[in-house]
């Protein structure tokens, strides 16, 4: 590994430790040169997964994008932003055990809405308003009807 400060290639790890529920290793290097300190993350190669959206297009599946719109959802609620990283890992994991390396995005909004529900139900509402692109009131008032039938049962 080379050194950021002074390009030596000696480095040597101070420390190491699992992140990102395992699935990455976080190194504490120090180069041997100059003694600057620095991290580095090494984590396993996966397979694109791509995702098509409704129009056709592609791109490679983000998870961020996802997250961002999880918390978006749960603003000024009761939901923790462990709770929403988990939702996201949940659904990256079940996406990619699947073993496809193409999703439709409809399939990814549907994990994410599902998790959801049971965590928030106004968070949810908020989430399939944008994610469906309710067109009028009564589309709305269609899925409280639902959510509320699932409720019920």
């Amino acid at each position: 590994m080379k050194c950021p400060s002074c390009q030596n290639n000696s480095t040597r790890v101070l420390d190491s430790r699992p992140v990102d529920e395992g699935r990455s290793i976080r190194r504490r290097r120090e180069c041997e040169k100059c003694s600057y300190r620095f991290t580095t993350f090494e984590k396993v190669e996966e397979i694109p997964l791509i995702v098509v959206k409704k129009e056709g297009t592609r791109e490679e599946f983000n998870r961020d994008k996802i997250l961002r719109g999880l918390i978006k959802a749960c603003e000024k609620r009761p939901v923790a932003l462990k709770e929403l990283e988990a939702i996201t890992s949940e659904v990256e994991k079940e996406l990619r055990s699947q073993g496809v390396s193409e999703i439709n995005s409809d399939r990814v909004g549907e994990m994410v809405m599902d998790r959801l529900s049971q965590i928030d139900e106004v968070a949810y509402v908020r989430f399939a308003s944008v994610y469906r692109q309710f067109k009028d009131l009564n589309v709305f008032i269609e899925e409280l009807k639902e959510l509320i039938k699932k409720e019920q049962s």
